[in-house]
């Protein structure tokens, strides 16, 4: 059996059979990570949310997944079929497809790549197109109004989350996730994270990943209030559940990325205690629940309030971080403390 995996087609069977482990994870956390959603909401409004399909309402979000794919799918009148039906799909695709570089324990990654913050920058960067096809395809001005604001929004936040994490790959030397996480090691727990020495930069990120992923009070592009639902408006049925399902992946593999980058990923926050997958699945777990409050007692801001944010504040504070932790980390300043490249990067 050894032989067989060291062939070509050995190969190709163990990455197909790694591939689907991810999305299995994926897609099941997807499930609960909709249901936790809801009774985070529900519990700050002091209300009950789902709790009839299944026990305490657990099977709730598999009802709702199976109602979208039974449901007709009304195609609008004069939209382009093709691209319309295209754009769901690269939303989810795309989402699903940065989770191959995601390490979840030491050596548990499917593609261990030295850039692989380039590719997952590249795939979530890729998503908008998935939003400004849907709006366009459409052939309605309130979908194409979301997906310009949608584009508008990504790509501003974009730069400040790409200059928070420069300052990362300086402190570390390398663009491996496994590097990064490697260099968080030490005798002092989660006080060797990085979350420390970049401390201002964990609450940039944070807000900038609510915005680069349209989450409350982010969430101008499906504006309920302004623009009915976006440029999901004229969506049902299956393809409408594929841009929710990408979403949320989104969120979550902010969520990865945040434990990765700032908090150790699969190290334990107390010396002496196993590392092991199940920290960074809590840590996810932990940063969703913030995602999920955010969206519970945060007033949606108005779409000039957001992009003066993401231009005249993150922009200038993320790039006077990279410059200081350039200088901090090139003479050394505290040790180790930002060039952490001389100890495990």
């Amino acid at each position: 059996m050894t032989e067989f995996f060291q062939t070509g087609l050995g190969m190709a069977v163990l990455m197909a059979i790694q591939s689907l482990l991810i999305v299995g994870f994926v897609m099941i956390s997807l499930l609960f990570l909709v249901y936790g959603d809801r009774k985070i909401w529900a519990a700050v409004q002091m209300r009950r949310g789902p709790n009839v399909v299944g026990p305490w309402g657990l099977l709730q979000s598999v009802a709702d997944a199976l109602k979208y794919v039974v449901k007709e799918i009304i195609v609008p009148a004069g939209a382009d079929r093709a691209v319309f039906f295209l754009a769901p799909m690269v939303s989810f695709v795309l989402a699903i497809l940065a989770w191959a570089v995601i390490p979840f324990n030491d050596g548990w990654v499917l593609a261990n790549i030295n850039v692989a913050i380039l590719f997952v920058f590249a795939m979530s960067s890729l998503e908008v197109y998935g939003v400004i096809m849907g709006g366009w395809a459409s052939n309605s001005k309130y979908p194409f109004l979301g997906s310009l604001r949608s584009a508008a929004q990504m790509i501003s936040y974009e730069v400040s989350l790409g200059l928070i994490i420069i300052g990362i790959i300086l402190s570390t030397g390398s663009m491996s996730f496994s590097a990064i996480v490697e260099a968080q090691r030490g005798n002092y727990g989660l006080l060797n994270w990085y979350w420390l020495p970049h401390l201002p930069m964990v609450v940039l990120f944070f807000v900038s990943a609510l915005a680069e992923t349209n989450r409350p009070p982010f969430d101008l592009p499906e504006a309920e209030s302004e623009l009915v639902a976006g440029f999901m408006v004229e969506y049902s049925s299956t393809p409408y559940l594929l841009f929710m399902a990408g979403e949320y992946i989104a969120v979550f593999l902010m969520c990865a990325l945040m434990s990765l980058l700032f908090f150790g990923g699969w190290l334990s926050p107390i010396p002496g205690l196993p590392d092991g997958v199940l920290w960074m699945v809590g840590k996810m777990a932990l940063f969703f629940f913030l995602f999920a409050m955010v969206k519970a007692i945060v007033p949606r801001y108005r779409y000039d309030q957001l992009m003066r944010i993401g231009w005249k504040v993150f922009l200038p504070m993320s790039l006077g971080w990279v410059v200081l932790v350039a200088f901090l980390a090139k003479f050394g300043v505290l040790g180790t403390f930002w060039a952490r490249w001389a100890i495990g990067g």
